[in-house]
Formats: C-alpha cells, structure tokens, sequence
C-alpha cells in the first residue's frame, strides 16, 4: 500500500475547500501540514483534516510534505513555487502558472534542475466533458477538424466575490483568470498553438463590488476586461476566443470544435462533466456517453493524476502544458498591444487521453507513488 502522499496546502481561501473536498475521498492522499496569512483559518482547517498548522516556511521544509499545493493567488505563484522547489518539493498550483510568462519560465526551469515535478490547474478537463469530446474527435466522429469557437462572456466577478481587486490587476481579467478553463482544453482537443493574433479593450476603470462588507466600494481596474483573439494551431486548426467581463450574458456554447463531417459540442470547461454533443451530416444531433476522462472528479484530481504518473507518461497537467497556455494568453495581450500577429516560443504534445475512470478507481486506496 505504501505512505499516503504528503500534501501541504499554502493559501485556504475559497477554492481550497473543493481540493480539500476531492482529497477526502482519495485514501492515498493525505494533508499533512496547511498555511495561510490568516492563522486562525490555518487553525481551524488544520483541526479539521490532521493537518500541522505552519509557516510557508516550516510547511516548505516540513519531511511528511511530498507535494506543495499553491493556492495563493497569482501574483505569489511563482514566488510560493520557487520557495517549495528550492526545498526538494514537487509543486502542483491554481492557474495561471505564474502571473507573468518570464516568471513561469523560472519556476519551470528550476523545477527540471531540481528534479521534481511540477503541475498546475486547470484540471477540469480531465473530468469526463473534455475528454469525452476528445475521444469523439480522436476517433474520427468530426472528420479533419478545421476550427472551433470558444466563448465566456461575464458581468466581472466583483458581482459575487466580496475581495475582487486581484481580478482586476496583472495576473487577473478574464483571460488570464478564466481562459485558462479554454486554451487548456483547445490543447487538449485540438494539439499546441503556434501563433496568435488578438485584440483588446476594457470598457470602464473601475468596478463596484456587489456583495459582502465591503459592497458598494469602487475597485480600480488596471488591465484589459474584454479580450479577443485567434489561436493558430499547429495542426492547421484556428480557434477564435473571446473572454470578457465586459458583458452581461450570453448564448454563445462555451466550446464547439468544427470539422469535416461533423461538430462536437464541449461543455463549460469550468466544470469536470456536462453533455458533449455531435453533430454529423449523417445523423441528428446526439448526445455522447461519458467515454473518457475521470469520473465525478473535482479538484485536485490533477495533483493525484501526478502523482501517480510513472516514467513512460507525464501528468496531464504538467508545467509544460501550463507554460504554453500562459505564452498563448500572454501573447494575445502583446499582440493586441502591437497590433501583429506573435509566434509562440514554446509548444507540448497533447496531454495522453484519460480513460474512463471510474470515481471508485482513481479514488482507490493504494498511495500515488512517490514523484
């Protein structure tokens, strides 16, 4: 059976419960230290799970910590990842790798000479509504796919989160903090971009919070709030995204993927499930039995798929994917800034295909091998 794999969390704000949750209910993980600027939170979810309440500095170095979970927000990450590499932890983190692409080249390079992993979310599409559209179209359900279209439209998150400032300063808007969910699963679905073209705006310089103690405060918005571009893949596909709080709704489908014979209907990649649909010029619009992915997954399915990965296959959601993702966001806002088409400077080979797995299975009590 071997140790449960040694977690130790850094940042216990809203998003950490649903990691919290998914562990839970996996035996081979454990928590084994938490940390956050508010004490008493670290108290209170140390009491909960086991867990040793630290410093990022005693977690860092703590011995039962295999992995280090990063969920401080974006401008910390790399500071958090470059922290727990420099102590011999493998790191997995909330996306965006790092806030900016010259950061996450940092963290990548100092994780290969250390030699430890390093992940990063979004890992909603290994759940089984990415993966399923993905295995329709790896089976040829489309034909060659040619485009597709990927579209989240938002009135800003200041609606619901009572401390939305960061959303709007370097690391935040919409691209960055929801495009994440789309340039991953275009990878996923359509292979590693080679270039892109975007435009940008942003359509008022301040926001008002709409809930909790601080509603009615007005938030400066120092970045671009609407944000629109192409995607050239390196297989000859193009995809056309647009992100934005700029809006108030929308029924635009969150992803569909176009090809010869066909179209496959992907749903919010935000999510792990939904209704995957195809259309063909042979049928009627259908919806496709789950077929692949992690089923009734959450988060932090990604950490434990890395952890469980051997030598012949790396995670899925490995720091390679997520430095892709971030030049392909990053280089939008350049090229709306110059104006020009950008050639990317990284790539990746599409993540390997998750089989269907049941939740009983990638739950199962046996410990993720030691990275």
């Amino acid at each position: 059976m071997g140790d449960p794999h040694g977690v130790g969390i850094i940042g216990l704000g809203a998003i950490s419960g649903q990691y919290l949750q998914t562990f839970s209910a996996c035996p081979g993980i454990r928590i084994a230290a938490v940390a956050d600027l508010n004490a008493a939170r670290a108290a209170e979810v140390a009491e909960a799970t086991g867990a040793a309440a630290l410093t990022v500095d005693e977690l860092v170095a703590h011995p039962e910590v295999d992995t280090v979970l990063n969920l401080t927000i974006p401008a910390a990450h790399a500071e958090i990842a470059l922290k727990a590499i420099a102590a011999g932890k493998h790191v997995y983190g909330e996306k965006p790798l790092a806030a900016a692409f010259e950061d996450a080249q940092r963290v990548v390079a100092a994780g290969d000479a250390a030699g430890v992993r390093v992940g990063c979310a979004p890992d909603t599409v290994l759940g089984t509504g990415v993966q399923t559209a993905r295995d329709a179209i790896d089976k040829g359900e489309i034909g060659v796919p040619t485009f597709a279209t990927a579209t989240m439209i938002a009135r800003g998150h200041e609606v619901w989160h009572p401390n939305p400032d960061f959303y709007y300063t370097e690391g935040g808007g919409p691209l960055l903090d929801m495009g994440p969910y789309y340039v991953t699963s275009l990878v996923h679905l359509l292979g590693p971009v080679v270039s892109v073209t975007g435009a940008s705006s942003r359509s008022r310089d301040q926001r008002v919070i709409g809930s909790g103690p601080r509603a009615g405060e007005q938030v400066p918005v120092s970045i671009d709030t609407h944000v629109t571009g192409i995607l050239h893949h390196a297989s000859g596909a193009l995809s056309t995204l647009v992100m934005s709080f700029d809006g108030y709704a929308t029924t635009a489908p969150n992803i569909e993927v176009h090809g010869t014979e066909g179209t496959v209907g992907v749903p919010d990649p935000n999510h792990f499930a939904g209704e995957v649909t195809l259309d063909r010029h042979d049928r009627d619009r259908g919806v496709l039995a789950a077929s692949a992915g992690y089923a009734e997954s959450g988060r932090g399915v990604g950490l434990i798929d890395m952890a469980r990965a051997q030598a012949d296959r790396a995670p899925r959601a490995d720091a390679a994917l997520a430095l892709h993702v971030l030049e392909v966001m990053t280089g939008l806002l350049r090229s709306a800034e110059t104006g020009g088409r950008l050639d990317m400077q990284t790539t990746v080979e599409r993540p390997a295909l998750v089989p269907f797995t049941a939740h009983e299975d990638w739950t199962a009590p046996t410990a993720p091998p030691k990275p």
